[in-house]
């Protein structure tokens, strides 16, 4: 008994500094940013400084950032297998990029920027104390407990978080406990500086059917596609972007180029920045989507590709509060197609296509406890672990392991990244192309 008491003491020192200094800066991240959105609601025109912002963000990782631009997946990677270690650099860089992105007006969220506020704070502790490799890989998970917790006021979630996030089917106990002290810690501290999270409701009382049961399971195949297609298009405009355009720094360019014009052929700005806030009472937002003509049918669609455009051609941020917006549309959408209540819809989207896209179904059930109340905890839990089977061998973080894999076809994944999963699948799809142009050429010889 004694050993353990002196265990947890001693996690619970070694957390507390990583747990008051993450969310002391996650608050102050948050507080920036509040003010940066406000600010650009008033001046509309910065819209068109988006490209210079995206060229200084550019030059300030190149000559400033080193290995900082690896963002989460560098965290993830030295969790797995240890190397150089995540620099402190990373946390008021990423910091200061994200702000600047939505300043002026870059679709994006705030997840990616917190976890590695949490990642470099909890690094540069461990060099502090001098931890051992395993160590320093416990608390670097819990750095992502506490970036987690303290952005989207979810404590559990973000404990939980950091434990499923690191490998598909798979999560190791020894972090448990420090991450949730993290994570709990970090969000007690972030709302100690008066920091308050968007309020979420879902008044639909629990009505269990048959109908309803079925409504939910295609619901989530939907919103696991959903993430799928948003992980995919995301790498797509990174990957074809960093090949095709050169110097490198035209990319940012021609990234906010093309918000530009995206956002002048829709003719609103309901796209740009986080889309918790809207510029007038009419526009489309995540709160908004909770109810009955609170979005477009294609609302969740424009949202993916305005992201899939800023994150992949250099901006920061994160991919959460996008992905809540995705989903939160795309259950609007479905609920008024299928007649079902459109809070619980825009509810389930918000948790279940974020479930899809980072492979942490427990998490965003648990999370969806978390904003929503309990009361439709089966139907979250059916949405969110549908979501996840669907959305495939894929998702945000490349650096994401396999595991166990969902499905007995792929099992030749296990233990291999997503990104390693990816280029294997190019390359079996650029096999193909090459043997059905040459199946061609021949048919056309005679």
């Amino acid at each position: 008994m004694h050993r353990t008491l002196l265990h947890l003491l001693r996690w619970t020192l070694l957390i507390l500094p990583v747990s008051l200094t993450a969310g002391s800066l996650v608050a102050l991240f948050l507080w920036l940013l509040d003010k940066a959105i406000v600010f650009r609601f008033g001046h509309t025109w910065l819209l068109f400084l988006l490209p210079a912002a995206g060229v200084l963000i550019y030059f300030l990782y190149k000559y400033l950032g080193k290995n900082a631009e690896a963002g989460n997946n560098l965290i993830m990677d030295e969790i797995h297998e240890p190397g150089g270690g995540v620099p402190a650099r990373m946390a008021p860089l990423v910091l200061g990029t994200t702000v600047l992105t939505h300043l002026f007006g870059g679709s994006a969220g705030r997840e990616g920027t917190a976890v590695q506020i949490g990642g470099s704070v909890a690094q540069w502790w461990a060099r502090r104390f001098g931890l051992t490799a395993p160590d320093v890989r416990i608390l670097l998970t819990t750095g992502i407990a506490a970036g987690f917790g303290a952005v989207f006021g979810t404590p559990v979630a973000g404990a939980i978080f950091a434990l499923e996030v690191l490998a598909l089917g798979r999560m190791r106990y020894d972090a448990l406990l420090p991450c949730l002290i993290a994570s709990v810690g970090a969000d007690l501290t972030c709302k100690a500086w008066g920091i308050h999270h968007t309020a979420y409701a879902i008044s639909s009382p629990f009505h269990i059917d048959w109908l309803r049961l079925l409504e939910v399971i295609g619901a989530g195949a939907l919103f696991g596609l959903a993430g799928w297609l948003f992980s995919e298009t995301t790498h797509a405009v990174k990957r074809y972007g960093n090949r095709w355009v050169r110097p490198a720094w035209l990319l940012p360019i021609l990234g906010g180029g093309l918000v530009i014009l995206m956002t002048f052929i829709l003719g609103t700005q309901d796209y740009l920045s986080l889309g918790v806030l809207g510029i007038h009472k009419d526009s489309v937002t995540i709160p908004s989507c909770f109810h009955a003509g609170g979005a477009s049918s294609f609302s969740w669609l424009w949202k993916l590709v305005f992201t899939a455009v800023t994150l992949g051609t250099g901006f920061k941020g994160g991919e959460v509060t996008p992905l809540f917006f995705v989903g939160a549309a795309l259950g609007n959408t479905l609920a008024v197609l299928s007649g079902a209540p459109v809070d619980l819809m825009a509810g389930l989207g918000f948790i279940a296509v974020f479930a899809g896209a980072t492979n942490t179904p427990i998490a965003c059930t648990i999370m969806g406890v978390e904003l929503f109340g309990a009361g439709n905890l089966l139907y979250y839990a059916i949405a969110c672990f549908t979501a996840y089977y669907f959305s495939g061998h894929s998702g945000i973080y490349p650096s994401q392991r396999v595991g166990v894999s969902k499905v007995d076809a792929f099992r030749e994944h296990t233990g291999a990244t997503l990104r390693e999963v990816q280029h294997t699948r190019l390359n079996v799809r650029k096999q193909w192309l090459k043997k059905w142009k040459n199946s061609c050429s021949l048919f056309w010889r005679g």
